[in-house]
């Protein structure tokens, strides 16, 4: 993706590029967060003995450049931030995005790239570039770009931008659909020394489809922040999924003794939002008229049981799919299948756990569920239009 930046770039800059795991021929070696991309990064960069470093991500790889910044400014002496937002999209969108490569592999986001990430004036007329676009989402490890989707739903450094205090020149297509201007001026306003540059005629991978522009900027915004590098320049090559964590807070530290025990609520919550989706999540809330029921489900439920680490979450699903079906509960079924998935159970897995639970549930409960399943597992892994 940077192939036209990287020679004027390296002129006066060791430029140092990067693949994301699963992508390009990198090992796959799938992640939970973009802040164990950085951190993997930061390992990478001692290695070869780069202390300070000026910055260029484009979309996931703007992400680990913001977390970079929030969690080691002293290593980062500025930011160019392309095609990224402080929050991308919303989380269940990105967990569906899961759901659909593990049910039906990577062809679907494949097919889809190019009306993402280039115009269609641009699409049309360099076809080599978009059977390259199609070709780099195919050939990516699918556990890793699923990753990234699991990544991507839970980013959102919105409320931490205002930390940032390196320089940050944030880069935006004029025609990007995915993380367009609105989003490049949020970040524009967080972060105290941004500056906003908008390439007309461009979506989300402006370095590809104007070249030239985006190379005088970054040459330009690194020449004039980024005097102690020591000449290196640290450039992610691939953008991790077509469109495109917070990363998630770190525990409080226990203070030896007497340490105050995390609220269950706001564990309960947090887990359960990942588990059965936002919308679901809100729309509970809501009809919960004064929001007794809803407050003893988060704590008990979620805070308290399905926080416990005796079991992982796939292994809780099974459990839980399971009681669903004795217990005749359609509805409840209907969205805990739709969470197992987000779990990674896969459609044949979720067939035989009620095809088991019907030896021992009985065989209409089981016959009611297969159809239950089978609904929900269509409208979970049908590729939109």
């Amino acid at each position: 993706m940077w192939d036209r930046q990287i020679p004027e770039l390296t002129r006066d800059w060791r430029v140092v590029r990067f693949d994301l795991p699963g992508h390009g021929g990198a090992p796959a070696q799938p992640f939970t967060s973009v802040a164990e991309l950085g951190d993997r990064l930061l390992a990478t960069l001692d290695a070869i003995g780069v202390q300070r470093f000026g910055y260029a991500g484009c979309s996931l790889g703007g992400a680990v450049g913001l977390d970079l910044a929030l969690r080691a400014p002293h290593r980062v002496a500025s930011l160019a931030l392309v095609a990224t937002s402080p929050r991308f999209g919303s989380a269940d969108e990105f967990r569906q995005r899961g759901v659909i490569v593990r049910a039906n592999g990577l062809e679907p986001m494949a097919r889809a790239a190019p009306e993402q990430w280039f115009t269609s004036v641009f699409a049309g007329a360099q076809p080599a570039i978009v059977d390259w676009a199609v070709q780099m989402v195919r050939t990516t490890d699918p556990a890793c770009y699923t990753a990234a989707c699991e990544a991507l739903a839970v980013f959102d450094v919105r409320e931490a931008l205002g930390r940032i205090g390196v320089p940050a020149l944030v880069l935006v297509g004029s025609e990007d659909q995915v993380t367009g201007p609105a989003e490049a001026r949020t970040l524009v306003a967080g972060i105290a020394d941004a500056r906003l540059a908008v390439v007309p005629g461009a979506s989300h991978l402006a370095p590809v489809e104007q070249p030239a522009a985006v190379t005088d900027l970054l040459i330009d915004h690194f020449a004039g922040t980024a005097p102690d590098t020591s000449g290196a320049l640290i450039v992610p090559p691939l953008p991790a999924t077509p469109v495109p964590v917070v990363t998630a807070e770190p525990a409080p530290s226990a203070e030896a003794d007497g340490a105050a025990r995390p609220d269950p609520y706001e564990k309960g919550i947090g887990l359960r939002r990942q588990v059965l989706g936002d919308a679901h999540v809100d729309q509970a809330l809501a009809a919960d008229p004064d929001g007794a029921f809803q407050d003893l489900v988060t704590r008990y439920a979620w805070g308290e049981v399905w926080s416990r680490e005796g079991l992982d979450r796939r292994t809780r699903s099974v459990v839980t799919l399971t009681a669903l079906i004795a217990g005749g509960h359609r509805e409840a079924l209907a969205d805990h299948t739709r969470a197992a998935l987000r779990n990674g159970l896969s459609a044949e897995e979720l067939r035989e756990i009620v095809i088991h639970a019907g030896v021992y549930c009985g065989l209409p409960a089981a016959d009611t569920a297969l159809r239950v399943v089978a609904r929900v597992v269509e409208e979970e892994t049908t590729p939109p239009a």
